[in-house]
């Protein structure tokens, strides 16, 4: 009889994994903190909990997260399911009710016959002959971490996350604000708060001179890119925020004739459209200030603020030269990592890392040799050997992008048909290599 595998970390990660492994008949074993203690940035009792944004991108497939979420759906992920399921409208993004996701995968979790459901908080590493998934995200912290730490050859890293405020739907002034969809493309399901010249103007003086809340250890700001906090990106210059998350192109308002100068979109954040998230404002903005900045927002004058955006330490380690490619700790072969503490970005990211983990462990337990590696034609296989090796000296966060594919043999122009391309190729190469794996795809 084969000995259960451990799974440390109940996040999108770790809840993929473990589902994973049940899903092929191996014993689970599933550990997490929750509901006996949280995170700073975690507040809800379930498993694979949402914390910086509802949304998982682009849909379409000629983008990079769309070309990844096909992967995934071609891999048989059980949170990419969820996810579907749980889909509300956002246009071309999935976009999902995060409450209803996570507990419908909490239930997943505590219904598999396979899973054994721990509920402690773990202070080192088990040192036993388990195999065990190291799923605890980037906010692991204190001792924890600390063993993770000495087991490495390289420094752990660190940078600052965001996240963005959720405001109340009935609060928000539609005699101002409007629905549509940029360029009229799908149907209408962001709510779209435009800005004259003038009000934009105020708005950007108070933002940039706005009061920042502390945040322990920010003693220089380390941020990624991809959740820079609103008033960061905006010190950048007056018109970085008009040219990129504000940016007015392809919106009229009906309210008038004039072209907006700036545009805030609202994305609605569950099934019943009662709360809505202001996009592209991750910030770290004292909560006062917050209700009086954003509140100078045309068409939020009145808002109700649910949940106020909030930052946080996210930390990773050095995974080149520490993991190999399958996401296995090569110091120790016990050990496999996966999610965001491996330094890849992003849900899906978190989710695809969790699934290759899951199969690693599951043919290691089972004694074959041979790792599961998806093809260099593939975002998702390409992202297993970042960890592996990207980044060298400067190890750096890593997110699904098209710039990790090997070139097509002939270069496109057009960025759409480009992405086309490189789909194709990738979903062949991958259908392909599971079929020699003997995978039902």
């Amino acid at each position: 009889m084969m000995k259960a595998i451990r799974v440390i970390g109940a996040g999108l990660a770790g809840s993929e994994a473990a589902l994973t492994l049940a899903k092929l008949g191996a014993k689970v074993i599933l550990i997490d903190m929750k509901p006996e203690s949280f995170t700073p940035a975690h507040h809800q009792p379930g498993y694979a909990e949402l914390v910086c944004s509802n949304s998982f991108k682009s849909k379409q497939v000629h983008t990079a997260p769309g070309l990844q979420k096909a992967e995934l759906g071609l891999l048989g992920s059980s949170l990419l399911d969820v996810a579907y399921r749980h889909a509300v409208p956002a246009g071309a993004a999935l976009a999902v009710d995060r409450e209803r996701f996570s507990e419908d995968v909490t239930n997943l979790l505590r219904n598999s016959a396979n899973i054994e459901l721990r509920q402690e908080e773990v202070h080192s590493l088990p040192d036993d002959d388990l195999l065990t998934i190291v799923a605890t995200g980037p906010l692991t912290q204190g001792s924890l971490f600390a063993d993770i730490q000495q087991r490495l050859s390289r420094p752990t890293l660190h940078f600052f996350d965001a996240a963005a405020p959720i405001v109340a739907g009935d609060s928000i002034d539609m005699s101002i604000a409007f629905r549509q969809s940029r360029y009229d493309k799908g149907s209408a399901d962001y709510i779209n708060c435009p800005f004259t010249k003038e009000e934009y103007e105020r708005f950007y003086e108070a933002l940039i001179t706005a009061e920042l809340a502390e945040v322990e250890g920010f003693d220089k700001e380390i941020l990624f890119e991809g959740c820079m906090p609103v008033e960061s990106m905006a010190k950048r210059g007056p018109d970085t925020l008009r040219f990129g998350p504000l940016k007015p192109v392809g919106l009229t308002s009906p309210h008038s004739t004039a072209r907006p100068y700036a545009v805030v979109q609202l994305r609605m954040e569950d099934e019943y459209a009662s709360m809505y998230n202001l996009v592209g404002f991750q910030t770290r903005l004292k909560f006062p200030e917050q209700n009086r900045v954003f509140c100078m927002i045309p068409g939020l004058q009145n808002a109700e603020f649910l949940r106020y955006g909030v930052m946080h330490r996210n930390s990773y380690i050095s995974s080149a030269g520490e993991l190999s490619s399958s996401f296995r700790l090569l110091s120790d072969s016990r050990y496999f990592f996966a999610g965001q503490i491996t330094g890849l970005e992003g849900y899906l990211a978190a989710i695809a890392s969790g699934h290759l983990a899951a199969l690693n462990a599951f043919l290691a337990n089972s004694g074959q040799e041979a790792d599961f590696v998806l093809p260099p034609e593939t975002i998702n296989g390409q992202l297993s050997r970042y960890v592996s090796r990207g980044g060298d000296r400067d190890f750096q966060p890593m997110n699904a992008n098209f710039g990790l594919l090997p070139p097509l043999n002939e270069r496109k122009r057009n960025k759409q048909e480009r992405g086309k391309q490189l789909a194709e190729r990738s979903i062949d190469s991958l259908k392909v290599y599971l079929a020699e794996r003997n995978k039902s795809v």
